[in-house]
């Protein structure tokens, strides 16, 4: 699609690390050198309101796919020039969000207390199932990579609270046309 008088490539991104790879890799290959992703995660913080927006700034590597692509490391860091345009996109729409730490995870019924309260230990704000893959593939592939998450479910209480994040098509085309605007600048 043309968008800001750029060509950008649209894509309904899979679930999960493997298939979060296997995406950059395909478009790395047609020529895409440019990335946003952009979607929903859980929250480890009663705090944080669905829909607010989130930064990953960095994730902990507790899925399989990253460790193919990168050394191993218990985290993995996001581009920072490209964190940089997607916050300076958010403050010129006047989107609240926070930069934050990520727990990139592929066993989702995992999540548990213990684990929740360590990886909030480790500063970790959301879980998410792609972004250390993301981050991984395109630092391997020397292409550019940044993404907004918004938040959905939270994991940060005594009981899992849906909060019916998965409904809220007003934010999820906010996230969308922030997503167009930050990768025409990148």
């Amino acid at each position: 699609m043309e968008y800001h008088d750029e060509k950008i490539a649209l894509l309904q991104a899979g679930v999960g690390a493997p298939v979060a790879a296997a995406q950059v890799e395909e478009l790395t290959a047609l020529g895409c050198r440019k990335f946003i992703a952009c979607g929903g995660c859980g929250v480890l913080r009663q705090d944080i309101a669905v829909g607010h927006l989130v930064i990953p700034t960095a994730a902990v590597r507790d899925e399989g796919t990253s460790y193919h692509y990168v050394a191993p490391a218990r985290e993995i860091v996001a581009n920072t020039r490209v964190a940089q345009v997607i916050e300076n996109t958010l403050r010129e729409q006047k989107a609240p969000y926070i930069k934050a730490k990520t727990w990139t995870t592929d066993a989702f019924y995992r999540e548990t207390p213990k684990k929740i309260q360590q990886r909030r230990d480790e500063n970790c704000v959301t879980v998410e199932m792609e972004t250390a893959a993301y981050i991984a593939v395109s630092q391997y592939n020397e292409v550019a990579f940044g993404q907004i998450l918004y938040a959905g479910d939270n994991l940060g209480g005594e009981e899992w609270d849906r909060r019916a994040w998965h409904t809220q098509t007003e934010i999820r085309e906010f996230v969308l046309r922030l997503a167009l605007d930050a990768c025409a600048k990148i």
